[in-house]
């Protein structure tokens, strides 16, 4: 199996961050829509000028749309999911999926939102099959 890309997501700042988040929850922004969506953001030059340094960086892509210039990320949504795991696995549960798995069950407790065991409980099977 074909180890999966990485996305160089670690380099940026914390703004930068949002601002490439809110691109991957919503799919196609623009600048505007930016400013909506992350909070105590300076101003709108501020968010092109955060939105050049992504598209350099070669994180996001722009075309245009009708008058504006619309946003969208160059990584595939898996891959930047799976790097964003990697990073809260290694940051906050000592590279654990079961100390993950337990923040999970326990956030979902907290939320009242309703967990599907029996789907999980598959997936657990096929990765044991698998030997991982």
């Amino acid at each position: 199996m074909k180890a999966p890309e990485k996305h160089p997501k670690k380099d940026l700042s914390a703004r930068a961050r949002q601002v490439l988040d809110v691109i991957y929850r919503i799919g196609e922004v623009s600048a505007a829509d930016i400013l909506r969506e992350v909070p105590d953001v300076p101003s709108y030059s501020a968010v092109r000028s955060i939105l050049r340094a992504l598209e350099k960086k070669g994180l996001v892509q722009h075309h245009e749309k009708g008058l504006r210039y619309v946003y969208l990320p160059t990584t595939p949504k898996e891959v930047a999911s799976r790097s964003a795991m990697e990073r809260l696995l290694d940051t906050f549960f000592e590279g654990s999926p079961e100390y993950a798995l337990q923040a999970l069950v326990d956030v979902s407790r907290e939320r009242d939102t309703k967990i599907d065991f029996d789907q999980l409980e598959k997936l657990i099977q096929a990765a044991a099959q698998e030997g991982r």
